[in-house]
């Protein structure tokens, strides 16, 4: 493994103020490979899929005047597609159970990297669950006792998922906060619609139709705890993976099911002066192969109609990866064109080398945050941000086989960077909230392997982010027309680029 002697530097600077280290090289957004040129620059990020540069920074000169080289980026400022709400991951209790067996001025130091926009990353979103999910301490509810005036935080949201929020907010108070139940209260279960049968069961069973306005309040005095303590919820999908029975916790809610509670649960949050948003489905690109399934956003949304109480918090809908292509991203946006779209969630783990950076950088650079962003989603999250080295904390029944976007080793002490971290801070790091994703076109004389979308920022800084899925170094000019600057693109590697 090639790593470079500033890596090596600032480990050492990272063990006199922290006992963090690290067994791959560290990113580090304030350390740089060369020194800062005068005059207008570019900010460069590189990483490659065999970590010879692991988030490097450096710079470009921009040179102004008509640009006439042979490979060129064009941005196009006045081609204009979706705004960018953020990127980010989840905080379940097993991420932040880890993050706060670290002592604390390590955990500070690894958060502000993260989070952090002016010393870091600008991480800018997190998905919490509502209730317990496969990364809990146990399975429960909010309200495991019947009737909901029985409505409580559990011990994991108050003495884990709550206090690690507080310090992430407390780095960069703009994160949005996006949260999902695994499943509601066993008491509101049914076994199907049919037959009513009560079903006292954590996995799978249905929302039993009389209780849908409880279920309603349960989300609704979800958001306003969390707002007695200080965090605001921006938006909520109505269950995570409705199509899946087999989850340690789960609720199976096709579409119809769905749409009925959604009226319920908007109504709620306008009657309770809730801005929350309201996202759809929750689920993967092939509705887990289901057809009366397919286009599930899309029925919901013509099932509802515009004319209900609560209606402009319907924004959208959120998807998985756990099957099909993201392909399905450009078809929902073309049947809904008013309607937001999302990803909230991908894992890496045993299954897919999750650890081996050289078979997942490129991957998943192109298919969960570029292959997203280009086919219209708005915020791109990844699952967990933290991990140990055994895979949990975690439950039975959930999954026994993920990783962390980065994984902790050494009673707390050491950490590993997976592709997941790379994926989601290339793009935070030069692409901020409130972004528009803005046009681009490539003159080239020769092929290009590389992806790549570019933003204009609200402060007017512009941002690129380009992956070369080749095996040759890629050299190009980008160009908005009045500034131009040279990247190379590793090949198997990543750059994310702001300029002014």
């Amino acid at each position: 493994m090639m790593i470079l002697s500033m890596v090596s530097a600032m480990l050492m600077s990272l063990s006199a103020c922290g006992s963090i280290s690290s067994v791959d090289d560290t990113p580090n957004p304030n350390t740089t490979v060369e020194e800062q040129p005068t005059g207008n620059v570019a900010t460069l990020y590189t990483t490659t899929a065999d970590r010879s540069a692991s988030l490097s920074k450096s710079f470009s000169a921009i040179t102004t005047g008509t640009n006439m080289a042979p490979t060129t980026i064009q941005i196009d400022p006045s081609k204009t597609y979706q705004s960018m709400d953020g990127f980010g991951f989840a905080l379940t209790y097993s991420t932040c159970y880890n993050l706060l067996q670290m002592d604390a001025a390590s955990r500070t130091q690894f958060l502000k990297q993260t989070y952090s926009e002016a010393e870091g990353y600008g991480v800018s979103y997190a998905r919490i669950s509502i209730g317990c999910n496969d990364f809990s301490s146990t399975e429960y509810s909010l309200c495991d006792e019947k009737g909901i005036d029985h409505f409580g935080l559990h011990n994991d949201e108050t003495q884990y998922v709550i206090p690690i929020i507080k310090e992430v907010l407390a780095i960069n108070p703009h994160v949005k906060i996006i949260a999902a139940p695994w499943t509601c209260p066993k008491w509101m279960k049914v076994k199907d619609l049919s037959t009513m049968a009560a079903y006292d069961s954590w996995t799978d069973g249905h929302l039993n139709p009389n209780y849908r306005a409880d279920y309603a309040q349960y989300f609704v005095k979800f958001v306003q705890a969390m707002k007695q303590q200080g965090i605001d919820i921006y938006a909520v999908s109505p269950q995570n993976e409705p199509l899946n029975h087999g989850n340690c916790a789960s609720l199976y809610m096709p579409w119809d099911e769905e749409a009925a509670f959604v009226k319920e649960l908007a109504s709620a949050f306008k009657k309770n002066s809730l801005t929350t948003k309201i996202y759809v489905f929750d689920h993967n690109y092939n509705y887990d192969n289901l057809a009366d399934q397919e286009d599930y956003p899309i029925k919901v949304y013509n099932a509802l109609g515009s004319n209900f109480e609560g209606s402009e918090l319907v924004v959208g809908a959120a998807y998985h990866d756990y099957g099909g292509s993201n392909i399905e991203l450009t078809d929902i946006h073309n049947q809904a064109t008013d309607k937001e779209l999302i990803f909230s969630e991908s894992s890496i783990g045993t299954w897919n080398n999750g650890r081996d950076l050289t078979k997942r950088l490129v991957a998943d650079m192109r298919n969960i945050t570029l292959g997203t962003v280009n086919q219209w989603c708005k915020a791109v999250l990844v699952w967990n941000l933290m991990l140990d080295e055994k895979m949990g904390p975690n439950l039975d029944g959930g999954c026994q086989t993920c990783y962390g976007a980065v994984d902790i080793y050494d009673n707390y002490k050491t950490l590993k960077y997976n592709s997941h971290y790379y994926a989601i801070t290339h793009m935070a790091s030069v692409v901020r909230p409130g972004a528009v994703r803005i046009g681009t076109s490539m003159r080239s004389y020769a092929g290009s392997d590389v992806v790549y979308t570019a933003f204009l920022n609200p402060d007017g800084t512009k941002a690129i982010v380009l992956l070369n899925t080749g095996d040759y170094d890629f050299n190009v000019t980008v160009s908005d027309g009045t500034n131009n600057f040279k990247v190379k693109v590793p090949s198997q590697g990543v750059v994310s680029s702001s300029w002014k």
